[in-house]
């Protein structure tokens, strides 16, 4: 895996989509001379993602994706750390991990303000095809997928000498990103529909992520992900791949695990495949050389660990409607079927 990267470059990091589009800019960025730029494609949820076309001065052209917080209110740039998380795990990780990622050209971080953008080759534009937030996975998908995060999970030797990784979980415990009272509102609205009265709680709720926050602590520690459903998934002929490291952590295998099979599957088919697909993880595992918890123990801490991607969608806000509900809908799901606030001890 080739990993080209400049860090901390002098650029300032742009704060609007009319800049990152600047040839000026782009060119400082990337450190060459550029004629021209062409916008080819503009998504966003919370990050904005810019595809783009470059025609630099020599005649030569280069095609690249741009992720950063772009034209956002005031708030939302709060999250600003995240994306100086995210530009650190392709500077200091992505080389280190034998996971498929897309190839970083350059990070252009501001670490007194903590903000950054992070500039990549444009993997659509290579032949990659990404999946869908709500794409549904076959078994079989799913268990590809599996490999690769266990494949991240391996990685967790790095995070003896990263104290930059920490514990993502912890600070959505203790944080207060919305009030019980808004939470309530958020989970009695469409996208707590059809989930029992008991899981739509908001204050049970947030005693069971703290909960887990507590045992998750306890247990070994891995790299994780933090938001691994479908649309951070992408397919090359040569595999699968992860993107979105905003929420690169260290926490239990669980957190990952039971979140990515809940979101990634119809409801029946997890209810269905989700044991043997925690079987065929565990083993995956342990042929990378991780020691894991024997079955019953893994089933388990996966149970309890439902809440931590039912919890991440529920207080979700800046993300289209209907993906929020879909989500938030699966995941509560996995949480129901699991009695995940009992096994926290959440009368």
């Amino acid at each position: 895996m080739k990993i080209e990267m400049q860090m901390d470059l002098q650029a300032e990091v742009p704060a609007t989509l009319e800049r990152v589009l600047d040839p000026a800019w782009v060119g400082a960025a990337l450190g060459k001379a550029v004629a021209r730029v062409e916008s080819v494609e503009v998504l966003r949820t919370v990050a904005t993602k810019v595809r783009f076309a470059v025609e630099f001065a020599d005649g030569s052209r280069g095609a690249y994706c741009l992720k950063g917080l772009l034209d956002v209110d005031e708030m939302t740039s709060r999250g600003g750390p995240t994306m100086v998380r995210e530009a650190d795990f392709y500077g200091k990780v992505a080389a280190h991990v034998d996971v498929r990622v897309p190839t970083c050209v350059t990070s252009v971080i501001d670490r007194e303000r903590q903000h950054a953008v992070v500039i990549m080759r444009d993997l659509i534009a290579d032949g990659a095809r990404f999946c869908t937030a709500l794409e549904p996975f076959t078994a079989d998908e799913a268990a590809a997928s599996l490999e690769l995060l266990a494949r991240l999970h391996a990685g967790r030797g790095l995070l003896a000498g990263s104290p930059w990784i920490d514990r993502r979980v912890d600070q959505l415990a203790e944080a207060r990103y919305v009030s019980a009272e808004q939470l309530q509102q958020m989970l009695d609205g469409p996208r707590g529909e059809g989930l029992p009265a008991i899981t739509r709680d908001a204050g049970r709720l947030i005693a069971a992520i703290r909960a887990l926050a507590a045992r998750d602590a306890a247990r070994p520690q891995f790299l994780v992900h933090g938001d691994c459903h479908a649309g951070n998934i992408f397919r090359t002929g040569d595999g699968h791949g992860l993107i979105d490291w905003q929420l690169l952590q260290s926490g239990g295998w669980a957190l990952d695990v039971a979140y990515h099979i809940a979101a990634v599957l119809p409801v029946e088919l997890a209810e269905r495949e989700e044991r043997n697909l925690l079987g065929h993880y565990l083993v995956t595992m342990q042929a990378l050389g991780c020691e894991m918890p024997c079955a019953d123990e893994a089933w388990r801490q996966y149970r309890e660990s439902a809440i931590y991607g039912f919890y991440l969608w529920a207080i979700t806000r800046r993300v289209d409607a209907p993906i929020i509900v879909a989500f938030v809908q699966r995941l509560g799901a996995s949480v129901t079927r699991h009695a995940s606030h009992a096994l926290l001890g959440i009368a």
